[in-house]
Parts: C-alpha cells; structure tokens; sequence
C-alpha cells in the first residue's frame, strides 16, 4: 500500500516525486545494463530480440488501463454519492416548508447539523481512510425519526412527510456508498505488479539498445517519462477523498438551510 503522506502531498511535489523515484530507477537500470553489456556475456546481451518489447509493453498498458478505470471509476461514484446525498437533504429542505412552523425549524436544524458534522468530522476521517458505517450520524438519524413521528394535520403535510421520509432514507443510503468509496484505492498487489512489469520493461528496453548508450539513454527517459506520467495519474485520482483533487464538500454546503 502507498503510504497515505505521498497521497496527501500537494500536486506537484507528488510529481516531483514520481518523477525523482522513476528516473533514478531509469538510471540505475541503464547504469546495470551498462556493465552486462560491457562484460563477457555481452554477446549474449546484445542478441536478445526487440520482439520481447511487444509482449510485455501489451501486458502492462491492459494493467495500466484497468488500474486507471477503476481509479476514474471510484472517482465518479464519490462525486454521485456526494450530489445524491445533497439533492436528496435539498429536498427535505424544500418539503419541510409545508409542515408546521415548529417542525420545520426542528428538521432544519438537524439538517444543518447533519451537514456540518459531515463537513467537519466525517471528510477529515474520509481523506484518511478512517471512516466506518459503524459510525452513524445522529443528526440524520434524529431528522428521520423526528419526520415519523409528525403528525401530519392536512393531505398535503402528509405527503410532504412521506416524500421527507424517503429523501433522509436516501440520504443515508447515499451516505453509505459515500463512505464504501472513500475506502477504495489500489490495492498493494496491483501496485507491486506495476511497478514489477514497469521493472521488466525497463530493463528490456535498456538491453535491446545496450549496443548503443546514447539510444538506450534516450529510450529509456522517454519511457520514464512516459511512466512517471501515467503514476501520477494513477497515484493523484486513487483515493477519491485525498489529495489535491479530492471530491470536495461543495454540493453539501450549498444546501445548507440558512438560520431562522
């Protein structure tokens, strides 16, 4: 698992780390094959085929390619989860003006409690990877509760306490997929894959051209390149809730009910 500080660093000192750790292993992958190719199995070295480039460049772009999907993939369903769970308290933010004035006030306080216990607590716990659906709101739990106890004086505060109760159940049902997510990331056994197969690569571009420094060189810090580009794609969308490019509370806050 990559550890949560380089998730938390700032773009661009995440890509000056990337960037530092792929090229150096560039280096020392041209430094080795270097030597290889200077000693008495040189030869040897020199007749391996650039046909073994094809095989493994196609087995790692499929793994970069679904590593990136699921990355992109999590990052939707947080951005879903969020605007669901916000649509979902604006309705019963919306509907609870037909109810008594008293019981309006009532639910959105809760609302508002609910949304900044959200925004100050859980987001926190989210980026770090900390939260559980152990944890239950109690500001969303007291609104759901609050709204089924009401009694409903006309037809259309009845509906209106129908439709509140099934927009706080979708909230919370919003917020459950909300935290799923948080918790998704790749997985240690894919990155280790990653960067073995990036290894192997490396090493073989290196050795197909290690007849000629200066091309090996060149080739190798254009797939370098190349690399540290597609891991700091990879590394900055991987945890939905962390980073930089983080999904933020901003469809939260804006329905947040004003004071009364």
């Amino acid at each position: 698992m990559i550890d949560t500080w380089l998730h938390n660093l700032p773009i661009w000192q995440m890509a000056v780390v990337i960037l530092a750790a792929t090229f150096l292993a560039g280096a020392a992958v041209q430094i080795v094959t270097g030597r290889l190719a200077a000693g008495r199995h040189g030869r040897s070295f020199m007749a391996i085929s650039p046909g073994l480039l094809s095989p493994i460049g196609v087995i790692f772009g499929l793994l970069i390619a679904f590593t990136a999907a699921q990355v992109w993939n999590d990052t939707e369903r947080a951005n879903l989860a969020v605007d669901t769970e916000a649509g979902a308290l604006r309705s019963v933010v919306v509907l609870s003006a037909v109810l008594p004035d008293d019981a309006q006030i009532k639910l959105q306080t809760l609302i508002r409690d609910y949304i900044e216990y959200t925004i100050k607590t859980e987001w926190p716990m989210m980026a770090q990877g900390t939260v559980t659906l152990k944890i239950s709101p109690p500001a969303l739990n007291k609104a759901l509760q609050f709204t089924l106890s009401l009694a409903a004086n006309t037809p259309g505060q009845q509906t209106a306490q129908r439709q509140i109760a099934v927009s706080l159940e979708q909230a919370l049902e919003a917020r459950r997929q909300r935290i799923l997510v948080s918790r998704s990331e790749v997985n240690g056994v894919k990155w280790a894959c990653l960067i073995f197969l990036a290894v192997c690569l490396l090493f073989s571009i290196a050795l197909v051209h290690c007849g000629n420094r200066l091309t090996s060189a060149v080739a190798i810090g254009l797939f370098c390149a190349g690399l540290a580009t597609t891991m700091l794609l990879i590394l900055s969308h991987d945890r939905p809730f962390t980073g930089d490019i983080a999904v933020k509370p901003e469809a939260l806050m804006q329905v947040i009910p004003g004071d009364h």
